[in-house]
């Protein structure tokens, strides 16, 4: 799949900078930086949470008193000119910032959603002691330093989990959920991690969204050897993702447990409902 990646100016016509063989690899061209990423939604119109994918890029740069080559008013109007492109057809878009010149780029693809059967079925995760060097802002530096971690992801591994003095901290391009269910009881709790992690634009609206079905929340990070009756992940272009493997490991009994369906149906009209139009 080609990726192709623009650099954003204030004239009308972006430069095109090149092609590349995926988001990383366009990434990885470029100098040291922040970025964010997302995938358009209903037919390449619209997106969820845009200002907070914005805000990874405009809010650290003004705390370091970096200047972007491009305003948040403009960027929007770019990111509406590409996604056009491929209507009506959706698009995979990567916002990135570099911080030594403030230019700002667009790497972008056609979007292809997970199939199916990783809702129907679940996926398996496996574990890693890397983690990010400031887990509050999302830098070009981690998708370096993780490369050859990322390269795990292959056959039946789906994400990989970063673990530190044993707890489950985020997925490296997710966060992470266990739920867990009392025996007398319908109702369960949610655990999280708070600290150490990026807090994601899908985060937010599942938490949102957990706490509205029922569930308690519970701030911490999950131990790699507790046992949780679910688990799943949760990303912009993925959704809710139910986890039924831990290195190799069943959590629960293995299989896709009746929260992780409840969040995962309730999150798609969340965002039928909350995206906002873009084109």
């Amino acid at each position: 799949m080609t990726t192709k990646l623009v650099e954003i100016t204030l004239q009308k016509n972006y430069t095109i900078e090149m092609n590349a063989s995926s988001l990383d690899a366009a990434t990885n061209s470029l100098p040291v930086g922040f970025y964010t990423t997302f995938s358009t939604l209903a037919g390449g119109a619209k997106a969820l949470g845009l200002q907070a994918h914005l805000d990874r890029l405009y809010v650290p740069a003004k705390e370091m008193g970096l200047k972007p080559s491009v305003d948040e008013k403009t960027l929007r109007s770019r990111i509406a000119e590409i996604v056009k492109l491929d209507l009506p057809h959706e698009t995979r878009v990567r916002l990135i910032l570099v911080k030594e010149s403030g230019r700002i780029y667009i790497a972008f693809q056609p979007f292809i959603p997970p199939p199916e059967s990783v809702y129907e079925d679940g996926v398996h995760v496996i574990t890693s002691g890397t983690s990010r060097t400031d887990p509050r802002i999302k830098g070009t530096d981690f998708i370096t330093k993780s490369a050859e971690q990322r390269k795990l992801v292959t056959g039946d591994v789906y994400e990989i989990l970063l673990v530190h003095n044993g707890k489950i901290l985020e997925g490296m391009t997710s966060n992470f959920y266990a739920v867990k269910v009392p025996r007398d009881s319908s109702r369960g709790t949610l655990i999280t991690a708070q600290r150490g992690i990026l807090l994601g634009v899908t985060r937010r609206a599942v938490l949102k969204i957990a706490r509205g079905e029922g569930l308690s929340i519970e701030y911490r990070a999950p131990r790699v050897d507790e046992k949780f009756d679910e688990a799943f992940l949760t990303s912009s272009s993925r959704g809710v993702v139910p986890i039924v493997k831990i290195d190799g490991q069943p959590v629960g009994e293995g299989k896709v447990g009746a929260w992780a369906k409840t969040l995962r149906k309730a999150y798609q009209a969340y965002v039928e409902e909350r995206s906002e139009r873009i084109v």
